[in-house]
């Protein structure tokens, strides 16, 4: 199974059922998205291609008296019912509109945290986290992609949206926003499997950039001692070598046997030990006099 299908399979667990304030604001999440349709002015369609999805939206139903009927289209789950019993909804273009304030103080943590979970369940889908840090929630009616923003702010969760014809989406690419999101929804099991993947992830990343500033900082090491070599092989081939001072001949004689060392180990390996300073100095001097004259 896909991580979304994992997700949606334990939040369709969810122990909730015998509140049935819980249920009613968690069926309108489900309500509110995209998935979500009035087929006329009685009645509401409700599809999906997950089975644990169509089993939890019909234990709401079931939970709130509402009768409601099951069908299979294609490889599509379709439910429809009668909507004439839920007074906190009302519609507006065809689209199902919550006609309750959910930022009231009446309403409760709980019943907010149902809403968002029914509106995930309802037509949300998070990436593989192996892959991609990507969670989407999709609405057919800006007003409820608004709402839901709102809410996940209220709930310290950032979140970003866009919109495409009828389409209203609020997505996150942050992982920590999506871990927190899974937890507000109940998705314990979830958090901890993705947190998992998170640390790893990270650490991979980590230990590559390590890699990477390692290669670049050999890369580098070998190109400035490509450079030293071949200046002190012309200063021996051309005569000048021995005219050098001391200094400048012990530094290059053993740049010479040391081709692909540091500066600070070359430095540690003169008779008086200088810095990382004092060896690029010395190495620098032999290759502007190995240059001389060459204008």
């Amino acid at each position: 199974m896909s991580f979304s299908t994992d997700v949606k399979q334990e939040l369709s667990k969810v122990n909730n059922l015998a509140d049935k304030k819980q249920v009613k604001y968690e069926l309108l999440g489900y309500l509110t998205t995209y998935n979500t349709h009035i087929i006329n002015s009685k009645t509401i369609r409700y599809a999906t291609e997950s089975d644990y999805n169509i089993n939890r939206f019909s234990k709401l139903l079931d939970n709130l008296s509402l009768e409601h009927k099951i069908e299979i289209e294609g490889n599509l789950f379709v439910i429809t019912f009668k909507f004439q019993k839920i007074s906190e909804i009302k519609i507006e273009e065809k689209s199902i509109i919550i006609s309750i304030n959910l930022f009231s103080e009446d309403i409760k943590e709980e019943y907010i945290k149902s809403f968002i979970r029914g509106t995930f369940l309802g037509s949300g889908s998070i990436t593989n986290p192996e892959v991609a840090y990507h969670l989407e929630i999709n609405f057919n009616s800006k007003r409820n992609s608004d709402l839901l923003e709102k809410l996940l702010k209220k709930s310290n969760i950032e979140v970003k949206r866009f919109s495409q014809k009828s389409k209203h989406s609020i997505y996150i690419k942050e992982g920590e926003e999506i871990s927190k999101i899974l937890a507000l929804m109940g998705a314990s099991k979830a958090v901890l499997k993705f947190e998992d993947i998170r640390i790893k992830k990270e650490m991979r990343g980590k230990v590559n950039r390590l890699v990477n500033c390692e290669t670049a900082n050999l890369t580098k090491i070998i190109n400035a001692s490509v450079e030293q070599i071949n200046a002190i092989k012309k200063l021996k081939e051309n005569g000048k070598f021995s005219k050098l001072n001391d200094n400048l001949k012990e530094i290059a004689n053993l740049r010479l046997e040391y081709p692909d060392i540091s500066y600070e180990e070359l430095g540690e390996k003169l008779k008086n030990p200088v810095g990382k300073s004092g060896v690029n100095y010395r190495l620098k001097k032999i290759i502007e006099i190995a240059q001389e004259g060459e204008d």
